[in-house]
């Protein structure tokens, strides 16, 4: 079966439209991580704000961006149509990261990095429905692991960026200048990606578009995502258990560096795996590697301990974050994959915010250490979980 929306082959065997979408995350992310890298010191050092406060700005972002997914999905879905709504969030985070370089209260902070985070609910569903949709299911795994991997080498030139651009511009020229990959992303994607409509519009033509239509398979596999969703604390909280070790501002984007390199090389070769050993094993390798991980932070004595577990963060975040998207169109039709996205993505974001705040208050009251070992634990629960549903064949 050939995708519907672009048939001409490009890199690696994949379709235009993946290959595009992969540079403008590529672009996208450098942008925003030129600015995260340095937020959560920004949030602390500069702007005096306490744990608490961090987890209920990065739970409030991520609530706000999924709650929107939900929404997006679904209405691509209805108006048979992608495209318009991933051009209109990349542009809006692209238009609001900047004023972070503005930003002199916690409250300026929390407006900011929630409109930024509207901008990211806009498209994300809409774009990984419109990945679905321009590849053949045989090899989704590795576009989805492609468009990962572009996405993350992003995140490694924003942060080595910061870490240039730091010295010179501090926190907010940096802030400021993130504008530029932002608005690179927007142009590639409104002027090369191309859609056709007609086949989304006969599919939806037979299926009644909702979240009920998605069937009890689907719940199950949201219900496990939400469980690991808890584990999966913000980058914010593993760049500041580095700053125990001596890890100073100007020297965490390196780290972030790291991490996202790490990702960034690993996905791919992730998605390409899955299509041949199978996403479900290896989503639930990566749920388990992710405990461990979590648990070395918490046992972490010494900074090469860090470093060492920002690689293995890197690979298992890799599993996690590539398989848990590229399932989804394995389990429902086309006719409702930007509302299955968007579901996803709402599972996600609704146990985001008691996750961080959550999170926040056990480093605030009991120290880092309790942190990670309960990251710990519910990644090892949402492993455990997965492995009997394939186990009694409810989701494999």
């Amino acid at each position: 079966m050939q995708p519907s929306d672009v048939k001409d082959s490009a890199l690696l065997g994949l379709t235009r439209n993946i290959v595009i979408l992969g540079f403008v995350s590529f672009f996208a992310d450098t942008s925003s991580e030129m600015v995260f890298a340095l937020l959560p010191f920004f949030m602390t050092t500069v702007l005096g704000m306490n744990m608490t406060l961090v987890g209920i700005v990065e739970g409030a972002a991520e609530t706000a961006s999924s709650l929107l997914k939900a929404f997006s999905g679904w209405v691509s879905d209805r108006i048979r149509s992608r495209k318009m709504l991933v051009a209109a969030g990349y542009s809006l985070s692209s238009l609001t990261k900047p004023f972070f370089g503005l930003a002199m209260a916690p409250l300026h902070v929390i407006s900011i990095r929630v409109l930024d985070r509207i901008g990211k609910g806009v498209r994300t569903s809409p774009r990984d429905a419109l990945i679905a949709d321009s590849i053949d299911e045989s090899i989704r795994g590795k576009a989805y692991g492609f468009h990962r991997s572009l996405d993350s080498f992003g995140a490694v030139l924003g942060p080595l960026l910061a870490f240039l651009l730091f010295p010179l511009f501090w926190y907010r020229g940096v802030f400021l200048l993130s504008i530029i990959p932002g608005i690179l992303s927007v142009l590639l994607l409104v002027f090369l990606i191309k859609e056709k409509k007609t086949d989304i519009a006969h599919a939806v033509s037979r299926v009644r578009v909702g979240f009920r239509s998605l069937g009890r398979r689907f719940r199950l596999y949201l219900l496990i995502v939400a469980t690991f969703t808890f584990s999966n604390l913000s980058y914010a909280f593993f760049l500041l258990r580095a700053q125990d070790f001596g890890v100073t501002a100007s020297h965490a984007p390196l780290l972030y560096l790291l991490f996202n390199f790490v990702y960034a090389t690993s996905a791919f070769p992730v998605g390409y795996a899955s299509d041949r050993i199978g996403k479900w094993r290896l989503l639930l390798f990566g749920y388990a590697m992710f405990g461990v991980v979590c648990s070395g932070f918490a046992l972490a004595t010494a900074l090469p301990h860090i470093i060492a577990l920002f690689v293995a963060y890197g690979v298992s975040y890799a599993f996690a974050d590539t398989l848990q998207r590229a399932i989804v169109p394995d389990i429902v039709g086309r006719e409702l994959r930007g509302t299955a996205f968007g579901a996803l993505h709402t599972s996600i974001g609704i146990t985001a915010l008691p996750s961080g705040i959550l999170a926040g208050t056990l480093w605030q009251v009991f120290g880092a250490s309790v942190t990670f070992f309960f990251a710990a634990a519910a990644a090892f629960l949402s492993a455990v979980i997965l492995a009997i549903a394939t186990k009694t064949r409810q989701c494999d």
